[in-house]
């Protein structure tokens, strides 16, 4: 007989610190509330990035991979400084205060952004045309405005994109199970939203920006984030706060000293005498993995009697609970490092992808479609797949195998296989253009030659994100410690930074060895862009391989009640294998 709930929460409180009654706090309301927040979070960032590198090269007159790596370690920075995020929520402010504070950040930043685009003295005058002077870069001073926009546009980024997902489940109960039943739905409609949001992004907004005004466009950006902050706050005495447990890089800080301390220390012949604190229903079982932590749970001589205290110095003794839950994060590092790729393949989509565009025929009878307004097909894509998977994939699924769709694992290998197939059409793509960009002169702007080519590489990668993206967010929340979910959210959102990183990089290395006019030309019909994406391609299908492995070798939790994880993407069991 099915146990009948009380009136409150039992692990939530309301915003005055008392049990949150479960009638009064929470739901869909106030998920829908924080996913505003999100939903311009994305609506900014992607307004912003997929049409920087024309503004870049355009209107401060950059060269076109220096374009290319300042939008993609904007970008990068926006998301590794998601740990730092998730760190100040889980030590010092909580999810709620981070959000709010870091979304005002962002808004600030992309003001600053709207007004600089606006004013004559913040980029240099315009090339011009016909004429032998050459075009003035932006100077030290424009591009240190520039700089200080974008990179308080990443700081606010950072801050709340770690923590929005993780008070976004907050507000159901998984013991409810009409609750329950709801938050299988909440990723999923997570991911819809952001969609979304991208979506306005690269189609009205970067037409304001390249018809109206940049002024505009950026200005929208900055007007709807602080009405999502009013939206999100309004929400304030609604919501449903779950306290923190405190950092958990210190837990495992504690966890690493403990057991380099004991290293020379013998293990005992029963494991069953390690330290161990945890209630019997909420405790990890011992894993064969990884041994030389284990070491930091045994009991030295003294260990208790030398601090006064019946709880002992954790920096000296750790219980196997806690190692255990430093383990599983250590399992989740080979998946997170074979995921990076992808995300250096979804770089090229926003930068180089939109340099090809702006060189084809964009018309439709007297309408220019912009060209960061092709990246519209990518999240087009992200959609159309999300869409297919819930109504046509996930019940046949389930009547094939008796499972409510493919497991995180199955959806990262399928996201990694159409990544790279979609960058070997970007390559193919390439070479097509490019035979037709040589029978023109330097000087030709637009080449006979439809931009429409350029759906598969879009189709295909945003396809891989649609697999991706909610295949890496099941799995680095299903797969940690109930206390690192906000870590491991951060860690997940880490891979898309470094992902960016490795696209600026690989695109400086390729500069440097192949020179000024080789590979990625400043005039891309001078360059062989299509020989970088064949080069990521080769890459990619590597990484491919390595992913296999690594996700053969992954070894899924083996815990006790006490891990009964946020549910999954549509209900994904905790025991994900590949």
């Amino acid at each position: 007989m099915e146990e009948k709930l009380g009136w409150s929460v039992s692990d939530a409180v309301d915003y005055k610190g008392f049990p949150a009654d479960r009638s009064k706090t929470g739901g869909w309301v106030r998920a829908a509330q924080i996913l505003a927040i999100e939903i311009c979070e994305r609506l900014s960032t992607m307004g912003i990035a997929v049409n920087l590198v024309v503004y870049l090269t355009g209107t401060m007159h950059l060269p076109s991979a220096t374009s290319a790596n300042i939008v993609t370690d904007f970008m990068g920075t926006s998301f590794l400084l998601c740990l730092l995020g998730g760190f100040i929520a889980d030590s010092f402010l909580g999810r709620y205060k981070t959000i709010a504070i870091f979304a005002l950040v962002q808004a600030v930043g992309i003001g600053i952004l709207a007004v600089s685009s606006k004013l004559p003295q913040m980029h240099p005058p315009p090339c011009k045309i016909g004429t032998s002077e050459i075009c003035r870069k932006a100077n030290g001073f424009q591009m240190g405005i520039l700089y200080l926009s974008l990179y308080l546009i990443a700081v606010g980024t950072g801050g709340l994109k770690s923590s929005v997902s993780g008070f976004g489940t907050d507000q159901f109960d998984v013991k409810d199970e009409k609750e329950k039943t709801q938050m299988t739905y909440f990723f999923n409609r997570f991911m819809v939203c952001i969609s979304g949001g991208a979506l306005f992004a690269v189609t009205v907004l970067v037409y304001i920006q390249d018809e109206v005004g940049r002024s505009w466009g950026y200005g929208i950006c900055s007007g709807v984030t602080f009405l999502a902050v009013f939206v999100f706050l309004s929400g304030t005495k609604k919501y449903r706060y779950k306290k923190g447990s405190g950092s958990p890089l210190v837990q495992i800080f504690q966890v690493v000293v403990a057991s380099v301390k004991k290293r020379k220390l013998n293990m005992p012949a029963n494991i069953s005498s390690l330290y161990e604190d945890f209630p019997e229903g909420s405790r990890i079982h011992h894993s064969d993995q990884f041994h030389c932590l284990d070491k930091a749970a045994i009991i030295a001589e003294g260990e208790f009697e030398n601090n006064g205290s019946s709880s002992p110095n954790p920096w000296k003794l750790c219980s196997v609970t806690r190692i255990e839950e430093v383990k599983m994060m250590i399992r989740l590092l080979p998946i997170w490092a074979t995921t990076i790729i992808f995300w250096t393949a979804y770089a090229q989509m926003i930068t180089f992808s939109v340099e090809q565009a702006n060189t084809m025929e964009r018309s439709i009878g007297k309408f220019l479609i912009p060209a960061g307004s092709l990246t519209g097909f990518f999240i087009g894509s992200i959609l159309v797949v999300l869409a297919i998977y819930d109504r046509l994939i996930m019940p046949l699924w389930k009547r094939w195998k008796g499972k409510p769709g493919f497991t995180s694992l199955q959806r990262i290998a399928v996201g990694l296989f159409l990544t790279t197939m979609g960058l070997g059409a970007a390559a193919l793509c390439e070479e097509k253009r490019l035979s037709v960009a040589k029978n023109f002169d330097i000087t030709t702007k637009t080449l006979p030659i439809t931009v429409f080519l350029l759906i598969p590489q879009f189709f295909l990668v945003g396809a891989g994100e649609a697999f991706i993206y909610i295949g890496q967010l099941d799995f680095f929340i299903t797969q940690s410690p109930k206390g690192m979910k906000t870590m491991s959210t951060g860690l997940f959102l880490t891979t898309i930074a470094l992902g960016f990183f490795v696209s600026s990089f690989l695109v400086s290395i390729v500069k440097k060895v192949t020179g000024t006019q080789g590979w990625l030309a400043n005039n891309i019909n001078q360059g062989r862009l299509d020989f970088f994406y064949w080069l990521l391609t080769a890459l990619s299908l590597i990484n491919f391989g390595a992913y296999l492995l690594c996700a053969m070798w992954f070894k899924p939790n083996n815990t006790e009640s006490d891990l009964e994880m946020d549910t999954a993407v549509n209900g994904s069991s905790v025991e994900d294998k590949c």
